[in-house]
């Protein structure tokens, strides 16, 4: 566990029983996308009023909650730094090296892209049903062809962005 990188075979494998124990004990898939827009809708609801929420068509479908799903994402979150941090690999950084290396040091144009990309990816998440977790994790262990569609996609995609972002010309 004090490694800063973990076998993965052996974190595919706890993957694997983390979705059983799941799928066991609240009924559901692992995933992250649907938590966060259900967070939002909680926060919007506190903020403008229910009334609000309830008018919104994404949120009468996706009720707001805070449920298993926000302990999942919370979890998510500490998991990874308790990871980072029993690693000794945890570090802050406004402009990741690699990042400055290709695009410069620009702490703005960093935080913008970060967030239009983040914006982006939350959106082609819950416009596909799912995100990387819930349909590259829990709808592929279901044999689900639109996971394993979604599962090709994201990878190929992945490939040729880092290929034409980050591969020196």
């Amino acid at each position: 566990m004090k490694k800063a990188y973990w076998n993965p075979y052996l974190v595919g494998i706890g993957i694997g029983v983390l979705s059983w124990v799941v799928f066991a004990l609240v009924d559901k898939p692992i995933g992250i996308s649907t938590a966060i827009s259900q967070a939002s809708g909680a926060v919007v609801a506190a903020a403008a009023g229910s009334e609000q929420v309830a008018a919104n068509p994404y949120w009468a479908k996706n009720v707001p909650a805070w449920d298993y799903g926000t302990l999942f994402l919370v979890g998510t979150f500490f998991g990874a730094l308790a990871s980072s941090l029993a690693g000794k690999t945890f570090k802050f950084e406004w402009v990741p090296q690699v990042w400055q290396e290709r695009f410069g040091g620009s702490r703005v144009k960093r935080a913008a892209t970060a967030f239009i990309g983040g914006a982006l990816i939350l959106f082609g998440a819950r416009m596909a049903g799912g995100c990387t977790s819930g349909h590259g994790i829990s709808g592929t262990l279901q044999l689900a062809v639109s996971s394993w569609v979604f599962f090709v996609t994201m990878f190929v995609a992945g490939l040729v962005t880092a290929k034409l972002m980050f591969v020196k010309k």
